[in-house]
């Protein structure tokens, strides 16, 4: 991989908009090559950690000069990955209690199980929103963190 930095000093502006969500202007710019395959695997990894492929890329970079292993929050990003995976899974429940539903419409009879069946569908799917809510409030607290220390 080659690295280059921009030609222009880094006080110099004009590298384009800034998102508003971005705290300060970051006006110093640094480019790198990459063959297919290390660009697909950026991309893969950037996917899976939420993030755009260049704030991937300037995160591993700057967790590397600061002698960090890795993102701190990578861990807990691929757990709400799966928390939110699972907690779609689990409202699709809803489809077969539709269905049931439908049958009870169409006989005037339930069977025995749908009353506890949809109950149970209802706790775990709130408890899978609860986990979420948690690992998403961990995440923060890492961000706020790893803010502090830059």
């Amino acid at each position: 991989m080659a690295e280059t930095a921009s030609s222009r000093t880094c006080q110099q502006a004009g590298h384009g908009g800034r998102r508003s969500r971005q705290q300060a202007r970051r006006p110093c710019r640094v480019e790198f090559t990459l063959t297919g395959g290390e660009f697909a695997e950026l991309e893969a990894a950037a996917s899976r950690a939420g993030l755009a492929r260049g704030a991937y890329a300037a995160e591993a970079a700057l967790a590397a000069a600061r002698g960090i292993a890795g993102a701190a929050d990578a861990p807990l990003r691929e757990a709400l990955a799966e928390l939110i995976r699972a907690s779609g899974l689990v409202r699709r429940i809803g489809v077969n209690l539709n269905q049931a539903v439908a049958r009870l419409n169409a006989t005037g009879q339930r069977s025995g199980d749908l009353l506890p069946y949809a109950a149970e569908s209802v706790r775990r799917a709130a408890r899978l929103d609860e986990a979420a809510e948690e690992v998403r409030r961990a995440l923060r607290q890492v961000s706020r963190r790893c803010a502090g220390t830059r």
